[in-house]
């Protein structure tokens, strides 16, 4: 880097010579008469130089390279920042979706589940017919059953009844035979009655 810029010095070194020997003859009047020493003024033409290729190639190009540099990274970033604007609005639309989706799949569950229950309810509520019926039924023939035994133990207790009556009234016993005869007359009377 050092000898590029020493290379443009002493280029510009030359070029200002050969321009300041040729200036010098044609200008040397018009420069001395404005007051200015020719010389001196090349000298401090070519130091302007030197120090403009310095600044230019220590200061200024390195700091133009930094800048642009700098400016590809900011462009980049900027990019790179669109992009993720966009995937989140693409992330939060299918979020949107997924929600709009569970909350669609939930309705559907509870009206599901709705008419299951009702359902089920429906069945319940037969099934419990059915079974208070066979109830009511079984209830019915054991008080059927429960009627027919008292009606028959009646009977039996009825027809002893008559027996003992007319034991008494007929002061003697009768037997057993006799007995079970008049028993069975006395129900089949009593049979009649009912």
């Amino acid at each position: 880097m050092f000898t590029e810029i020493a290379n443009a010095a002493e280029q510009a070194h030359e070029a200002v010579t050969e321009v300041a020997s040729r200036a010098t003859d044609t200008s040397e009047g018009v420069l001395a008469s404005l007051g200015i020493n020719s010389t001196l003024f090349v000298f401090q033409l070519i130091n302007f130089a030197v120090v403009a290729l310095i600044i230019w190639f220590l200061v200024l190009k390195p700091l133009t390279k930094k800048m642009s540099e700098r400016q590809d990274k900011i462009e980049k970033s900027l990019i790179q920042a669109q992009e993720v604007k966009s995937n989140l609005r693409k992330s939060e639309q299918k979020y949107q979706e997924k929600i709009d989706q569970a909350k669609a799949d939930a309705a559907g569950i509870l009206e599901k589940a709705g008419i299951e229950s009702k359902e089920l309810g429906e069945k319940m509520k037969n099934k419990s017919k059915e079974e208070i019926e066979l109830l009511v039924q079984q209830v019915k023939k054991n008080i059927q059953i429960e009627k027919q035994e008292m009606i028959t133990e009646i009977k039996i207790k009825a027809g002893e009844l008559v027996v003992a009556a007319m034991e008494k009234i007929l002061e003697e016993k009768i037997d057993d035979k006799k007995d079970k005869e008049m028993i069975l007359r006395s129900v089949k009377n009593i049979k009649v009655l009912l």
